[in-house]
């Protein structure tokens, strides 16, 4: 599903983050990634994104290659195979619970019946004419979780998806998030400093200068 290649990253101030970083993820695989403050975990993801681009490497999707894509086919591709979770939700509160879910279907040319479906599927069946100001830090997560997984993308990337959020309901979120991704069967990354929420997945790796380590971390079951 995705493949790094050797991929190298440096702050402007000129400080390496990334030195040829590589790794494979598979199929229906999620991947918890962990480390230190500023050792460049949102960095990496940023760069799987393809909203900042590496200094040198390569990001494979499904064998194609991110550096031969010019924008618009990037931009494409994104839309397509990518659902994105957010630590800061980031609804468009003047947008019902359902547009904001039915809006990468729309962008892709899908019916928006799945909608729905989405919202009942997170618990919030019969809220999608609310709008995002009606709902709780934990509610407003489900949504963005529907939207992230509505329109079947191959990849979810989720960047601390629960830190702002107290700990019951963050346990419950996560337990939804990789239930919701299993059932999928999309590949997922979560960028995260909670050993709890890395414990929800299949897979942890701490990413340190040296590049991405396995590391033990009890599996939630």
């Amino acid at each position: 599903m995705l493949e790094l290649r050797d991929l190298s990253k440096a702050y402007p101030n000129g400080r390496q983050v990334l030195n040829g970083l590589s790794y494979t993820l598979a199929a229906g695989e999620f991947v918890a990634i962990m480390g230190d403050s500023g050792v460049g975990k949102s960095t990496l993801l940023n760069l799987i994104a393809g909203l900042d681009t590496p200094d040198g490497g390569d990001i494979l999707i499904d064998g194609v290659s991110m550096s031969a894509l010019d924008d618009d086919a990037a931009t494409r591709l994104r839309r397509e195979k990518f659902g994105f979770v957010f630590q800061a939700f980031h609804l468009l509160p003047h947008l019902t619970l359902h547009q904001n879910v039915a809006l990468p279907l729309l962008l892709n040319g899908v019916d928006i019946v799945r909608a729905e479906q989405m919202l009942a599927a997170v618990g919030l069946h019969g809220r999608g004419a609310d709008f995002p100001r009606q709902l709780s830090g934990g509610e407003l997560q489900r949504v963005a979780i529907a939207r992230a997984l509505v329109h079947r993308p191959g990849l979810v990337l989720a960047d601390e998806p629960t830190g702002n959020l107290d700990p019951d309901t963050a346990h419950d979120v996560l337990m939804l998030l990789r239930d919701e991704i299993k059932a999928s069967g999309a590949s997922a990354i979560m960028v995260t400093h909670s050993h709890a929420a890395a414990a929800t997945a299949d897979r942890v790796l701490v990413l340190t200068k040296d590049g991405l380590h396995a590391a033990s971390v009890t599996p939630v079951v």
